[in-house]
Formats: C-alpha cells, structure tokens, sequence
C-alpha cells in the first residue's frame, strides 16, 4: 500500500510577480505539447492521464518518464490540433502559499478509436524568469462520430421509478448493483446507446440508502451528490442530504431518463465462456424462479464499499446478557432510552451511532476507541469543497477539475489547508483530547478515503458532545464479554445493555465476484481499492485481468464521474477498436 507523502513531487514555493501574462504563458506551453522536452517540466512535475493517451489512468513523475511516455502515447494514438482555451488561462495564488499558472486546452486523437481529449496545465516559476510544467493532465472527453457520453434525453415518465421495462434475454453490459455507481453507469451507458440492465437486490430504486439507519445522511455536500447529466438535488434539498433525500432524488433520476432497472433481483450466479465471449447469470426476480440472461460486458458496481460486516469476535458473548448488533442491524436508538449504550469504532457511523443515543435519552453513551481518529470539522471540507462544486459551476466542470488532478498533488494541497485551519482552532482539538479522545490531529483525508477506505470522521457536531462529556470514551482494549457488559486488557470493566459495532465492512469488491462468479474470476480480476506505486486507484474504472468486467465504485463524485470512462471503454471494444492501454513501466 502506497503512502501519498512517498510520491516524489511538490508544492511550488516561488510568488508570481503581479504583471505576468497568463495567457501568454501558457499559450508558449500549450504551443510545444506536440514535442515536449524534458526541459520543459520542473524537476518533481506530474503527469496524469486519464484514458486519453493511455487508455487507462496512470501517473508519471519526473521529466524524463514523462517525455518518454509521452511521446510515445502521442504518437502511437497520432495526437493533435492541441488548442489552448485562453479564455481559461488565470493565476492560482493561495493565501497559504503555493503559487501557479493554470489553463486548460483541447487536442484530438486519429489513431483508433478517434478521439476528442482535454487537458489541464500548470505553471511555476523555477527562478526569476524560468517557467517550467509543474502538472499536466490529459482527459478523454468522447469517441468520435458517437453520441456524447455526457447527455442523455429526458423522456415523459412518471416521478416513480418502475421496477424495468425490458424483458429481454440478452444485453450489451450487465451492471450488478443499483446504488449511485449501477445507476450512473446505466445512464451513461443507455447515453452511448448500450443496450444494458441495472440488476439490484432492493425491493426500490434508492433503498440501498432508504433501508440505513433513520440518521443517516451524507458529510459530503449537496453539490457533489448529484447522479450525471443534471443537478439531481436542487435548492430545495437541505445541504447535507439524508437517506430519504437520496433515495427520494434517486427514484426521480430513474423515472426522467427511463433507466432500465430489475430491483428485487438476486444474481444466483454466473460464468464466462471465453470462445463465445459472453457471460451467463442466473438470476432470481421478485422471488419467482430463476431465470437466464447473458451480456458481453459486467460491471461490478459495489458502490463505496462492500456489504459484508467486519466485526470483531470476543470470547464469551453468550454470557452477555445484552443485545450485540452491527451498525448494518441498527435503525436508531429509542427503544433503549434509560439504558447504557456502547458503541465499539469512532469513524463517521460510531459518531452517528452514538449521538443518536445520546439524544434518544440513554443514560450513559460509550464509544471504544481502538486507535488514534483523524477529525476533520464539515466546515473546513465544505470550504475546500465549494471551489468546485456549487451552484455556479456546472457539476461536469467540478468532475474535471477535481477528479483528475494527481492524487499526490490532491494530498498535498488537502493538508496545507486542512492543517492551516486546524491550527486556527487549536482549542477545540484541544477540548477533545482532554476528552480522553485519541485524535490524529494532522491526518490526511485523502490517505483514509483511497488508502483506508474510511476510519475518519466529518465532524457535523458530534465532537462537541464528547468534549463536553455528554459522550464518553473508552481508549483500553476490548479482551471479553462479560454477564453485565465488556472486559478491558486493564482490568476494568465497562457496564452495558447494548453494544453497536459500528466497525466497517468488507470493502475489497473482489469478494463479489468470487460469490457470483467463483475463484478463477477473482483471481484474474483482482483487488479494489487502495493506491499503487503511481498513486492510482486499484481496479476501479479500468481494464484489470478480466477482458469483459469492471469494478465501478467509490465516493458519489467519483461513482458519477468515471461511470462514463468504462461506457467510453466499453463502447469502444464494441465498435472493435478498443482503447490501447500503455502498460510501460517508466
């Protein structure tokens, strides 16, 4: 597992003077990009791809991979007409420090398949007068001569979702869950004109939020939230979306562009036939007999994690005389008012979990705390993340802005400015500590969300009890059940009548595939999730070992954004000129 500080880049540390020209600059940059030189980049620049050149997502560091990458992806794809937006080119100046030009351009491809691209540049001063590339990114937008991945048509139905409306046998791609990534992935597809079907287990669309806890709701904001081609929740949604509001905006999105959805379907199993190329389910709908479909393509869209509970196993629970659930079981606490209420984990769900005891008027709440807890205030997430997304900027601009720039780079500006606001509040982290919380002050949200897949907590409020002692905290390791509640590695004992394990799930999709479609499959589809040495995402949204299967997961803008590179990917394996993937190791 790779650690985004080991990443061999930085922050740029030279002010541009106030008369420079930004245009100019990055018009003299953009006008080289047919034949870069290693002298034009700065000694720790980046270069990200995102299935343009490379058919796949990669990052290059340093200039000598860089130029050699690029040159050969440019001219094996016949890159070209490499445009400069001037009306974009502007000077980036952080009040923390960090200074940079930036601008963005458009180029094509000829080669097969042909394509329009985009691309994002950044420029530093390296001394007085010498301009260098810090980061370069490049963006595969569409498939020449196809309709455009990022629209899709309304048509007339109604504001409720119905459960499909083809009964037919046989489809282009089979997406396997209907949470936001099933459905994204169905609406691009349907988008590039892919015969295709969205398969969920839930009775209705929107029940994979609708059927969690009463509490729940996002700690993301609501201009990140939306599914593609519209801004599902509008003004009119609170900013912090709950369960209901999802699956509420859910069922709209799905009846406004007609998504061909079976919900009530279990995928028994399946297998591939390789001389024929097509996969066959075994499915089993609304109760009633299995049937057969088969489909060319599968993507497994797990959405942000999995759905198996991990919880930890300690001796002695039938002497227990309480109740023991996983926060998978919990709806909400009201039953238990006047009673003693545990909850083991302190990420987003524990916090939840507890402040929902505490207000539904349990007499002592405890949360078990089994190693340090990266906080981070909602409003410090919402500052950084309002600069992409909010109700001026179209959502696909944010995406692009975003989603692609280099996850180390992502890393680095996080922390300057997460840190920088810490530091602006040091009594209140000092207020939790003396709470007995184990805090990781100085974390890295972008290390927990694509490294750790979660363990943090998006303080909306909850951190506030704790320090006041509304909540409690429990540090010591658990070592056993006990008649009347937990046994510590200390010796002392913690009174409960309930205990919430609120400790994750099994968040490497590969344990789906290996239920449906068995251990072969697994084994050549692989891990995902967590960064490898380049600091791209394992598995997810490109080609792994399977010829004809994707993951598709993530966060929400994530699930939104990259759904339309596996449509774009797919698309162009059905046209027969699929992308050509570089696999060179610089």
């Amino acid at each position: 597992m790779s650690k985004l500080v080991d990443f061999p880049t930085s922050l740029p540390a030279i002010p541009i003077p106030e008369n420079t020209n930004a245009a100019e600059v990055v018009a003299s940059f953009v006008s080289r990009l047919e034949h870069l030189k290693k002298s034009d980049f700065k000694d720790d620049a980046v270069w990200r791809d995102t299935f343009a050149l490379a058919g796949t997502s990669r990052t290059f560091y340093g200039p000598s991979p860089i130029t050699a990458a690029w040159h050969e992806t440019t001219k094996r794809s016949k890159a070209g007409l490499f445009s400069l937006n001037e009306k974009t080119a502007r000077i980036i100046r952080s009040p923390l420090g960090p200074h940079w030009i930036q601008g963005k351009f458009s180029f094509e491809t000829s080669a097969d398949p042909p394509t329009t691209c985009s691309g994002i540049i950044t420029l530093v001063l390296t001394s007085a007068s010498e301009w260098r590339i810090w980061t370069l990114r490049s963006i595969l937008e569409q498939l020449k001569g196809e309709s455009n991945v990022d629209v899709l048509a309304r048509v007339n139905g109604t504001e409720q979702a119905t459960n499909g409306h083809s009964e037919e046998r046989h489809f282009d791609c089979i997406v396997i869950g209907g949470g936001p990534s099933g459905l994204s992935q169905g609406g691009r597809l349907k988008a590039l004109g892919i015969s295709y079907v969205v398969l969920d287990t839930h009775p209705k669309v929107g029940d994979n939020w609708k059927l969690r806890y009463d509490s729940t709701r996002l700690h993301t904001s609501r201009e990140y939230s939306h599914l593609p081609f519209e801004r599902t929740f509008g003004p009119e949604y609170q900013e912090w979306l709950t369960k209901d509001d999802l699956a509420e905006g859910y069922q709209r999105w799905v009846a406004k562009y007609d998504i061909n959805i079976w919900t009530g379907t279990t995928v028994v199993s399946g297998s591939w036939d390789s001389s024929n190329k097509k996969w066959t389910l075994r499915t089993k709908r609304d109760g009633k007999d299995e049937q057969s479909i088969t489909g060319s393509f599968i993507v497994v869209a797990g959405g942000a994690g999995g759905q198996v509970p991990k919880m930890p196993e300690y001796p002695n629970r039938e002497k227990f005389r309480g109740l023991v659930l996983h926060s998978a079981e919990y709806r909400n606490a009201f039953q238990w008012k006047g009673k003693r209420g545990v909850v083991v984990g302190t990420a987003n769900t524990g916090h939840d979990v507890a402040d929902d005891m505490l207000q539904a008027g349990l007499s002592s709440v405890t949360m078990i705390q089994r190693g340090n807890t990266y906080i981070l205030p909602a409003e410090y997430y919402k500052k950084t993340a309002d600069l992409y997304y909010n109700a001026t900027v179209p959502t696909e601009a944010g995406d692009r802005e975003s989603l692609t720039q280099p996850m180390a780079i992502v890393d680095l500006l996080s922390q300057i400015n997460l840190h920088h606001l810490t530091n602006m509040e040091r009594p209140r982290f000092d207020a939790l500590e003396g709470a007995g919380f184990k805090l990781d002050r100085y974390g890295s949200i972008i290390d927990h969300l694509y490294n750790r897949m979660g363990g943090h907590y998006i303080d909306v409020g909850t951190s506030a009890k704790i320090s006041k002692g509304l909540i409690k905290i429990q540090t010591s390791t658990p070592v056993s059940y006990t008649e009347t509640g937990i046994l510590f590695d200390d010796g002392t004992e913690l009174e409960a009548d309930v205990v919430v394990f609120a400790t994750g799930f099994e968040g490497n999709m590969r344990y789906l595939v290996r239920d449906v479609f068995g251990e072969e499959i697994a084994e050549q589809m692989g891990d995902f999730w967590g960064l490898d040495k380049e600091g791209e995402l394992n598995g997810v949204w490109k080609g792994t070992g399977h010829p004809a299967m994707w993951y598709h997961g993530g966060t929400i803008g994530q699930q939104r954004f990259y759904s339309r590179f596996i449509a774009l990917q797919i698309k162009a394996k059905m046209l027969g000129t699929p992308l050509v993937v570089y696999d060179k190791t610089p």
